[in-house]
């Protein structure tokens, strides 16, 4: 039984007493509800939301640039407007945005939270740049329980390792720009572990580019 039934549950349990406190002192329905009411607060508010995001797609054209410090080309600049247009439609803004500090995952971090309208802390860190899955969790362990949707901007195939690792829903590659919605049924961040988030979505450029 997954958060969405146990809700439901409450729900019509809460509609049943209001069909049939005729037999029930109003009092004992009244608390009852307060009960019913608190649960399901409780239940919504423990859940948190990830977004696993790669960067956009990242500038060639200088072979001899250090692979740290490449940018973003004209095709990963433009699905920037593109992807955070699709997160806007579906109100989504996040409370933190964590990214790695190589410029290209720079870009994108400062590129969404200009198109969102999100103006509060980017935290860049270099030890996301080329990484393993477990350092980037955590990475999230440590973010504050005041965070309730974070924004993770990574590398592959990190970024896409961690994706599987957290969900049972497998995905062979995350292409640039791409986003993974997780849904987290955790009170906390330090809660986090294999396997306890439930895709939600699953997007990239391409799905909404002509």
């Amino acid at each position: 039984m997954n958060l969405l039934h146990i809700v439901l549950f409450f729900w019509d349990y809460s509609i049943f007493l209001d069909k049939f406190q005729v037999f029930f002192k109003d009092s004992l329905v009244q608390l009852t509800k307060v009960w019913i009411y608190s649960s399901i607060f409780a239940i919504l508010s423990a859940m948190k939301t990830l977004y696993l995001i790669r960067h956009a797609k990242s500038d060639w054209s200088d072979p001899a640039l250090n692979d740290f410090d490449r940018g973003l080309n004209k095709r990963g600049k433009r699905s920037i407007p593109l992807m955070a247009k699709a997160l806007k439609e579906k109100g989504v803004m996040p409370d933190l945005i964590l990214a790695s500090a190589a410029k290209r995952a720079k870009k994108t971090a400062k590129g969404l939270a200009r198109e969102l309208g999100y103006s509060e802390e980017i935290r860049f860190d270099e030890s996301l740049y080329f990484t393993e899955p477990e350092t980037m969790m955590e990475k999230i362990r440590n973010v504050d329980h005041s965070c309730e949707t974070l924004f993770l901007i990574g590398h592959n195939p990190e970024i896409t390792e961690l994706s599987n690792i957290l969900t049972e829903t497998y995905i062979d590659n995350i292409p640039t720009l791409g986003i993974v919605s997780i849904a987290l049924a955790i009170e906390k961040w330090k809660e986090v572990e294999k396997g306890k988030g439930k895709m939600q979505a699953f997007i990239f450029p391409r799905m909404f580019s002509n």
